[in-house]
């Protein structure tokens, strides 16, 4: 059965400066739903009585609630009213990513972040992971096997790995601001795997990239959160002096178009 709330006392300090109606309805709406007075499949009141209860227009009352609605926060359904929903933390991933892609060095913010993340995830996961955890972790293991040669697909599977490992520990906390990155990480992991690739002794490098994530798996298993946490910094370490290297001495890497004309130059010699 649907639960319809009840209407709380609306109070506002007279020093506050003087909101719009799209403020007012949408702060008084957040505030609600931050404080858990409406919840997931909760009914809104009708717009007409919100709209009387703050002291503003249907349309204003309207706006706000699509404003929501776009969120993913609540649910706006013919005949029924408006329901709250749980949002979908891609929505968030989205606004993370669009937000973040006019900064300058965004790659480098959001790698800390994730550095702190999994650092206690991976703690938490070794407390916590179940045999289903450690399946997920050792098939994306296997993918990066496979993959290890090819950088988007690479990526793909390393950022599977690592998504793997966050989920293990367990903490929704967690994993719902790792899964808000998600489009960032993926493309820091690709961009990494292209390094490797580039790299002029690639096939240690490679070997590296497997090996890392299998101790990383190994130490999970084993329970070991301190073998765990220096295993993942040190994994961390080696993808930012890749970077380190190519700024401070880029001719130990090449690039797909040098790698290509090289190959055109030989074959017409040929």
């Amino acid at each position: 059965m649907t639960r319809v709330t009840k209407a709380p006392s609306i109070t506002r300090d007279d020093a506050q400066a003087p909101e719009s109606g799209f403020e007012k309805v949408f702060g008084f709406l957040r505030e609600q739903l931050l404080e858990g007075v409406i919840r997931n499949g909760d009914r809104l009141l009708p717009e007409r009585e919100l709209a009387l209860q703050l002291g503003v227009s249907r349309p204003i009352v309207r706006e706000a609630l699509r404003a929501l609605s776009m969120m993913g926060v609540v649910e706006i359904r013919e005949r029924v009213g408006t329901v709250v929903r749980q949002p979908d933390v891609s929505v968030l991933g989205d606004v993370f990513a669009f937000s973040l892609s006019q900064v300058p060095d965004a790659i480098d913010d959001v790698m800390q972040a994730r550095i702190a993340l999994e650092c206690q995830a991976i703690r938490l996961a070794c407390q916590r992971a179940t045999t289903a955890d450690i399946e997920r972790m050792r098939a994306a293991l296997d993918l990066i096997e496979v993959t290890v040669n090819d950088p988007a697909g690479g990526g793909l599977a390393d950022f599977d790995f690592h998504f793997a490992l966050v989920k293990a520990s367990k903490s929704d906390t967690i994993t719902q601001l790792y899964g808000a990155m998600a489009t960032l990480l993926t493309r820091s992991h690709k961009d990494r795997r292209q390094l490797v690739g580039d790299h002029g002794d690639s096939a240690t490098m490679k070997r590296t990239v497997v090996e890392d994530h299998r101790h990383l798996l190994e130490a999970v298993i084993a329970g070991d959160e301190d073998a765990a946490d220096q295993a993942l910094r040190q994994h961390f370490r080696i993808g930012d002096d890749l970077r380190r290297q190519k700024a401070l001495a880029p001719g130990k890497f090449t690039t797909r178009s040098t790698a290509a004309r090289g190959k055109t130059t030989k074959e017409t010699t040929s």
